[in-house]
């Protein structure tokens, strides 16, 4: 275990000479488990993507096994040994399960029958049921994580990089993931792990090295953190009455019924849904993957279409509505959130005031005839300095920007559209702890101004943090309602279970 793999001595990459990491000394030791936090902007994910190829390093010096070395493509970093998991996948969405995890390792003739077969026993190897012959582009974001993890341990490294690796897991899919990495450190395979769950981070970690404004803050063992440690040392200050730190005393009082469901339908996931969602509140909605929140949600807001025949019904403010594409319903006041920034959320390659000039536009199914420069400039600072997005300049793309600032331009994409009814699905998913204090602050405040506001989130620490009502979905429907004052985690987790 003292022996050093991989290490990085004065690390430095600059980016128009703003630098992402400055000075940053890491060791890696054989067969341990290494992870990574801070908050978002930190550095973490630059760090990690010079050691695994896919950016350089301005100054300083990458060992590995005590050779220099400074691989400039992951190609490059895969021949010496180090792979990576990306936050965001790297599929070839056209492509089988099977066609991805063999990827760039074809033999000049190759059986299609051969490789699934292959692909079957190996997945099966790791405990993920995912089959071999499904084409990537149709899984879901879990799916899409498991076979990135596979194809990383396919290639036999010696080194795995994992950036947010559990964000899209589900807890048993967590544990086999947990139970999947301690097998590799048993194989003598050395791991770096990015997590912004910080229990996560404790339970898994050898040790624990703490980044914060792309400088290496303190690097110890695992045992001696705690959570209040790690957070102090993340973001300079005491976050622990602040962030999923104080129980409720007090609730909202509900005001005018906004949205009403009734006997909703959207075979297989929303099976005879009932709801009510009220301005001036924040209405929380839990439960376990399947139970058809997100689905839910999307039908309200024009993304998904209910059944034809017996499909229920949608009351906006007591009127029937059915959006069957989500222009009118961002017209008729409603925003929604998306959970998958990365696919629905943004243009990737648009500066963050375009991104948000766009949000605007969407009011505007049939377009506007003029389109201001000069308004999409101060929309874009307006919003950017409302949610605190850090980046070197609103001309900065929004795929260079850290994944809380992304949430953040996605927000506020949704925002300037003065909506009423604003629906967050899993709004602080792979965010880091100081961005989660400011989401959460900015989520209360639409509250405070008398807007509806529901909650879609896997965490109930945060349900219960942020809630006025909780509704708790199984099978396709809501099955209990807490007052925030009565609700309890193991409440809600025996209402989702049983």
């Amino acid at each position: 275990m003292s022996e050093v793999i991989l290490s990085l001595d004065n690390a430095t990459k600059l980016y128009a000479g703003v630098p992402a990491i400055e000075g940053v000394d890491f060791e890696l030791r054989r067969g341990e488990i290494h992870a990574l936090v801070g908050e978002n902007g930190a550095g973490k994910s630059t760090l990690t993507k010079v050691m695994a190829g896919v950016v350089s390093l301005t100054s300083g010096v990458m060992k590995i096994d005590g050779a220099i070395v400074s691989p400039r493509t992951p190609l490059e970093a895969r021949q010496l040994g180090v792979g990576m998991v990306f936050q965001e996948n790297s599929l070839v969405p056209t492509m089988t399960v099977a066609q991805n995890l063999f990827l760039g390792q074809e033999k000049f003739y190759n059986r299609l029958r051969g490789i699934y077969i292959a692909a079957q026993q190996f997945l099966q190897s790791l405990n993920f049921d995912v089959p071999p012959t499904a084409i990537v582009g149709g899984l879901g974001a879990a799916k899409k994580q498991m076979v990135e993890i596979a194809r990383a341990v396919l290639n036999r490294a010696k080194i795995i990089i994992f950036d947010e690796p559990t964000a899209t897991l589900t807890p048993e899919e967590k544990k086999y993931f947990f139970d999947l990495v301690r097998d590799l450190k048993q194989r003598g395979v050395s791991i770096v792990f990015i997590s912004h769950a910080l229990e996560e981070a404790l339970q898994l970690a050898d040790r624990i090295s703490v980044l914060r404004d792309g400088k290496k803050v303190v690097t110890d063992d695992a045992d001696k953190f705690d959570r209040a440690r790690i957070v102090q040392a993340m973001v300079g200050r005491d976050l622990s009455n602040t962030l999923y730190g104080v129980r409720k005393t007090s609730v909202r009082r509900a005001g005018e019924r906004i949205l009403t469901i009734q006997n909703l339908k959207m075979a297989p996931m929303v099976r005879n849904n009932s709801l009510s969602v009220f301005a001036g509140q924040i209405t929380g909605v839990f439960g376990l993957v399947g139970a058809g929140r997100t689905e839910t949600f999307k039908v309200v807001a024009g993304v998904l279409k209910r059944d034809f025949f017996h499909g229920g019904e949608i009351l906006l403010r007591d009127k029937p509505v059915r959006y069957r594409v989500p222009g009118p319903a961002v017209k008729a006041g409603i925003a929604y959130v998306t959970e998958d920034r990365k696919i629905e959320g943004f243009f990737e390659t648009f500066s963050i005031a375009r991104n948000i000039y766009l949000g605007l536009l969407a009011k505007y199914p049939r377009g506007r005839a003029l389109l201001s420069a000069r308004e999409q400039a101060e929309a874009g600072k307006a919003w950017g300095d409302q949610l605190k997005v850090r980046a070197i300049g609103q001309s900065a793309k929004v795929v260079e920007l850290s994944g809380g600032n992304q949430q953040k331009v996605v927000i506020a994409k949704s925002l300037i559209q003065s909506p009423d009814l604003i629906i967050f699905d899993e709004p602080t998913r792979g965010v880091d702890v100081g961005a989660i204090v400011e989401i959460h602050e900015h989520i209360n405040r639409l509250a405070d101004e008398g807007k509806a506001v529901v909650v879609i989130s896997s965490y109930l620490p945060e349900v219960l943090a942020l809630s006025d009502r909780i509704l708790v979905t199984r099978q396709g429907k809501v099955v209990e309602e807490f007052s925030a004052l009565e609700a309890t985690e193991e409440k809600i987790m025996y209402a989702a279970i049983h």
